[in-house]
């Protein structure tokens, strides 16, 4: 299953930046929507998951590292504590180092609480990478694909296979032939795919690495048969606008804005 904690490309009352929550233990970028779990919840997070470098998407790595540390440990203490585990392009690896857990803007919990038993440990990976992580509570091995994006900085997708075929999420991206060409032959059981400005600033999504409407619909004559859609990443205030314009395309597939708190599928089940 994979929950919505955020969708927007910045925030306001009841809207949240980017994260998902796959079952209880993976997230899918590390925006504001985290502080939707509980203090239980995030402690039971394993992994995460990095789009990209921006601040939308990571600001709540460090601040869940510093919240579950001591509920991490077992009754060993700080050495049972189990690390959470980043997994990003190394460039998006860099920057977090470099840039937030720098002990400027917040401690290195990558070195803390102790060099021997950090609370996040660094896991590089690449683009046409395929992730695995091992069942847990009664649910099949999770796999997800690492698919390409097209931002300012380096970035990725990602794909979770279900039974119903690949939930697909674009993280932030301009027109991105590439991620088609990776998709072609799959099904689709969703897609999730961003725009974060309206058509009067398109010029701006075109400058920064995003889609508009006009741009979206581009993209979308290159996926092959019907898929539902969903749009993800508009500013809180430009929510209603984007989707009329959306809306107002000319579309063979089923086009729908995404919501906190929206529920999708589950990973694929063993044989």
């Amino acid at each position: 299953m994979i929950r919505v904690l955020g969708c927007h490309g910045s925030i306001a009352a009841r809207c949240h930046t980017t994260s998902f929550l796959l079952h209880d233990d993976i997230l899918i970028d590390a925006g504001t929507g985290v502080g939707e779990l509980r203090l239980d919840e995030l402690a039971r997070i394993d992994h995460i998951l990095l789009s990209h470098s921006h601040l939308d998407h990571i600001l709540s790595v460090p601040l869940l590292a510093d919240s579950v540390i001591r509920l991490r440990q077992g009754a060993g203490g700080l050495s049972e504590l189990r690390p959470i585990q980043v997994h990003a392009l190394p460039e998006t690896l860099a920057a977090l180092q470099a840039h937030v857990l720098n002990g400027v803007i917040w401690p290195d919990f990558s070195r803390l609480p102790s060099v021997a038993h950090p609370i996040l440990t660094l896991h590089p990976f690449q683009v046409g990478d395929e992730l695995r992580f091992p069942a847990r509570g009664g649910q099949a091995e999770r796999v997800v694909q690492v698919l390409p994006a097209a931002h300012t900085v380096p970035g990725v997708g990602f794909g979770v296979e279900t039974p119903q075929g690949l939930w697909v999420y674009s993280g932030d991206t301009g027109p991105n032939p590439a991620l088609w060409q990776a998709l072609s032959g799959q099904t689709i059981a969703q897609l999730v795919i961003e725009t974060a400005f309206g058509n009067d600033e398109a010029h701006l999504a075109d400058i920064s690495g995003h889609l508009s409407p006009l741009s979206l619909a581009r993209e979308l004559r290159q996926l092959d048969g019907q898929v539902s859609v969903f749009i993800t990443h508009p500013k809180p205030g430009e929510v209603p606008a984007v989707l009329s314009q959306i809306r107002a395309l000319d579309s063979q597939h089923r086009i729908e804005p995404l919501r906190e708190g929206q529920r999708f599928g589950a990973p694929v089940a063993d044989d």
